[in-house]
């Protein structure tokens, strides 16, 4: 946790290499200080089929999932240096917006918090 999925049209890729667009995001995610750097996932999918509006050629969107806990205006400059970021990579692009969504702690689960040996209920454990 944080997962960050970047979508986009296929045609960005002959702009900017994933690993590029990857980076970009985790860190500034990474320099926000909110989250632990381990912790931190990026990951890239193109679209080969997309419709957009008259006009308009290719987009990306970043979809941001971290752990509740954070405040708005937190959520908000995060989202925001990441719009500046890859704006600054691809001056260009038709669309390109961000979005921040909160996994709600009592719902998540994962393979840490299952262990049997975790009577902590650390969702860190054994990382």
């Amino acid at each position: 946790m944080p997962h960050f999925i970047i979508d986009c049209s296929q045609d960005i890729l002959q702009h900017r290499p994933p690993d590029e667009l990857m980076d970009a995001v985790y860190k500034v995610a990474d320099a926000t200080g909110l989250f632990a750097p381990n912790d931190i996932k990026v990951r890239l999918q193109p679209y080969q089929y997309y419709r957009l509006g008259t006009g308009k050629k290719n987009f990306l969107h970043v979809f941001g999932y971290i752990m509740e806990g954070r405040t708005t205006e937190q959520k908000a400059e995060l989202s925001g240096q990441i719009s500046t970021q890859l704006s600054e990579l691809l001056p260009d692009i038709s669309f390109l917006s961000v979005n921040i969504s909160d996994f709600e702690a009592a719902t998540y689960s994962n393979r840490a918090l299952i262990n049997p040996e975790n009577t902590d209920k650390d969702r860190h454990f054994g990382l």
